[in-house]
């Protein structure tokens, strides 16, 4: 085991000295930043001042104020998004472009055809072929692309609103061309309407005179094929036989009706002479005038009867006369009643008879209705197919109307309209002096101070040694900044004993200490958490540092020597290794920082890996051949705990103590000497005096 006499320690920066150099070259730094200010003024100034102009449209459907599809149209909500952006992309097609450059005759204007007065420089790279000449370009086509380079169209988001910004060194050119761009889409969206308009009224003319005749002949063959079937109309639906066998229909009924009604009425009558009953409450009987004054005979005949009974006898001929006048009334009304009756029979036998001839005139109509229906199946195709050719001719009409209504381009508006016209600006927008003076002063400051800094860095002088690692740069490498305070009496009484040599506890005098002891395993406890773990971590790093082979094991909950020390928290390590998914060699990976190795905590189950714990010892064993110092970080871990991986008769025990006082600290001591670990390292990495003080050992 080789030992170096100097460790590395870490380094920090010092960032008051970078600030205090910055400073020190203010002289420069302001220097060049007010060059750079002034270079940006001189710059700006030269440059040709760009003015830019908008022109807004809204694209909307519009329809001439007496179309028969103004009511009918919403405000616009069929023009989606995909409408707008085509209309963009008109707005700048070539052919509205080349209009209005040839309109505005921007061709003569040096500003879109720079390459028309070339400069020397230009000659000179087109003489050496390092550039193209521009002359070989048409005119055309050089001004088509600086008059792109200065046009932008864009869609307004959220809305229909078309926005046409140019730009140029004129003013007044700058509002002119959007307007006029704005013009030449307008006319040419009506132009297109009218073309289409055109075109319709040219194919709808001999359209709607081939249809007219079509629906001649077809309401000519339904006029013939009626007459020829007999199928003639006496209203607006039915036809002869039809209102025939409705007629004959209706009377059968009525005569049924009839019939059953007179037969109804004989037979009550009937009944009535039969059984003998009173034939007075039969309606026909009682309707007849002559049984009407039979009854009231009947009646003065009985009231003079019963007159005369008072004070004659039965047998007095006055008496013998009424009766036999009764009787002969009598027989009277029986004689009426028949008639009744016999007119009665009389009417359901005519009734009867009548019923019989219109069943059978119906009869005859139904079988001529079948046939007419037959007829009437063809009749109605052939007025099916006048109506359609008669709609459609209509329909032609209604359009071709309208079409011929729109033949002046004024009659057809545009899908669009402008909200907002270009106007002249009063101020450029380019370039901005002040804005770009006061950028290029600031960037020009923060390169100079970042110049200043880096050159501090490089030459070492803004590099300071890291805090945890502080030496005293006076002393040998084996002695410390601090020195500890006297441990309390009490205290030191009941304590077991304290393995430091000296009485410094730093990282470097335990790092020294395990170096020089030869020690092959330092098992690392570290009540305090993180905190201690990481001074754990220092003291790999440390002992690397000192030419030996280090390998530091994570045994924490939470894994910060892994966090510290590895590229990544999911590379396989100790619980890998204890549930037998990987060998030994895959569970050991290299310090980021340092020549020390770690087996991080690994990424499987922890109660499964914790099953075979006891295989540890024996690992740690086969480590100590190819290491010569294995720390195990244990972190919050209690003496019973570290027992089970650690013999007392082998290895160190290094407590790591930050902020514990001392009756904690003996307490700690005191469990460990139970499990027979009578010495103990302590180790307070940062600070300047142990909380335990000199070496003490139990009573």
């Amino acid at each position: 085991m080789s030992v170096s006499p100097t460790p590395q320690p870490d380094v920090d920066i010092d960032l008051g000295r970078l600030l205090t150099a910055v400073w020190e070259k203010k002289v420069l730094v302001a220097g060049l930043t007010a060059a750079a200010a002034g270079l940006a003024f001189v710059v700006t100034g030269m440059i040709n001042p760009l003015y830019k102009s908008e022109t807004r449209l809204l694209i909307e459907t519009r329809e001439p104020v007496y179309s028969s599809d103004q009511n009918s149209q919403t405000d616009g909500t069929a023009l989606d998004e995909r409408a707008v952006t085509s209309q963009v992309e008109i707005l700048r097609s070539t052919d509205l472009i080349k209009q209005v450059a040839r309109e505005l005759d921007l061709s003569s204007r040096g500003e879109f055809d720079p390459a028309a007065n070339p400069s020397a420089l230009g000659d000179m790279l087109v003489m050496l072929g390092l550039k193209k000449n521009p002359l070989e370009v048409p005119a055309e086509e050089r001004v088509l692309k600086e008059f792109y380079s200065k046009l932008e169209v864009y869609a307004v988001p959220g809305s229909r609103v078309i926005g046409i910004e140019f730009s140029s060194e004129d003013a007044s050119l700058a509002a002119k061309v959007p307007n006029a761009l704005v013009n030449a889409y307008l006319a040419f969206q009506s132009g297109a309407k009218l073309e289409n308009n055109t075109d319709a009224s040219a194919w709808l003319e001999p359209e709607i005179a081939r249809l007219r005749e079509r629906v001649r002949e077809s309401e000519a063959k339904v006029a013939e094929y009626r007459s020829q079937s007999g199928l003639l109309l006496v209203n607006q639906q039915d036809t002869i036989a039809a209102k025939q066998l409705s007629d004959i229909s209706t009377e059968l009924s009525r005569v049924r009706g009839e019939r059953a009604d007179a037969e109804a009425r004989a037979q009550s009558v009937r009944n009535a002479l039969e059984n003998g009953q009173a034939v007075d409450a039969v309606s026909d009987v009682l309707s007849s005038p002559v049984v009407q004054r039979l009854r009231e005979s009947e009646g003065n005949i009985r009231a003079q009867i019963a007159d005369l009974s008072t004070t004659l006898l039965e047998g007095h001929p006055r008496m013998k006369g009424l009766r036999a006048q009764l009787n002969d009334v009598e027989t009277q009304i029986r004689g009426e009643i028949r008639k009744v009756l016999s007119s009665l029979e009389s009417n359901a036998r005519v009734a009867g008879l009548r019923e019989q001839e219109l069943t059978a005139q119906l009869n005859a109509l139904k079988v001529g209705s079948g046939r007419e229906g037959e007829e009437a199946v063809e009749l109605r195709s052939l007025e099916r197919e006048a109506a359609a050719q008669r709609d459609l001719l209509e329909t032609y009409l209604g359009r071709y109307r309208e079409a011929a209504s729109r033949s002046e381009p004024k009659a057809l508006p545009a899908d669009a309209r402008v909200i907002s016209s270009a106007v002249p600006a009063s101020e450029s927008f380019y370039p901005k002096k002040g804005p770009i003076i006061v950028v290029s002063a600031l960037a020009t400051f923060l390169l100079a101070s970042i110049g200043v800094m880096l050159g501090e860095l490089f030459s070492g002088r803004a590099l300071r040694p890291s805090s945890g690692f502080v030496r005293d740069p006076s002393a040998d490498h084996s002695e410390t900044i601090a020195a500890p305070s006297a441990i309390a009496p009490e205290v030191a009484a009941a304590m077991p004993e304290i393995g430091n040599d000296a009485d410094d506890f730093s990282v470097e005098a335990v790092a020294d200490q395990l170096v020089s002891d030869g020690t092959p395993v330092a098992i690392c406890i570290s009540p305090e958490g993180d905190e201690g773990s990481a001074a754990a971590v220092m003291l790999a790093r440390t002992v690397a540092g000192e030419g030996c082979q280090t390998l530091l094991i994570d045994l924490t909950g939470s894994a910060c020597p892994t966090e510290l020390m590895a590229e990544s928290r999911r590379l396989p390590g100790l619980t890998d290794l204890m549930c037998g998914d990987i060998a030994i060699a895959d569970s050991i990976h290299p310090d980021r920082l340092s020549s020390a190795h770690i087996i991080p905590r690994g990424n499987a189950n922890a109660r499964r890996a914790m099953r075979a714990i006891d295989r540890l010892p024996m690992v740690i064993d086969a480590l100590t051949e190819a290491y010569d110092l294995v720390i195990v970080e244990c972190g919050a871990a209690d003496a019973a705990s570290v027992a089970r991986i650690a013999r007392a008769d082998g290895g160190e025990i290094v407590l790591s103590i930050l902020r514990s006082d001392e009756a904690e600290v003996a307490g700690l001591l005191a469990e460990f000497n139970a499990q027979g670990f009578e010495n103990v390292l302590l180790m307070t990495p940062g600070q300047p005096e142990s909380p335990m003080g000199h070496r003490s050992s139990a009573a």
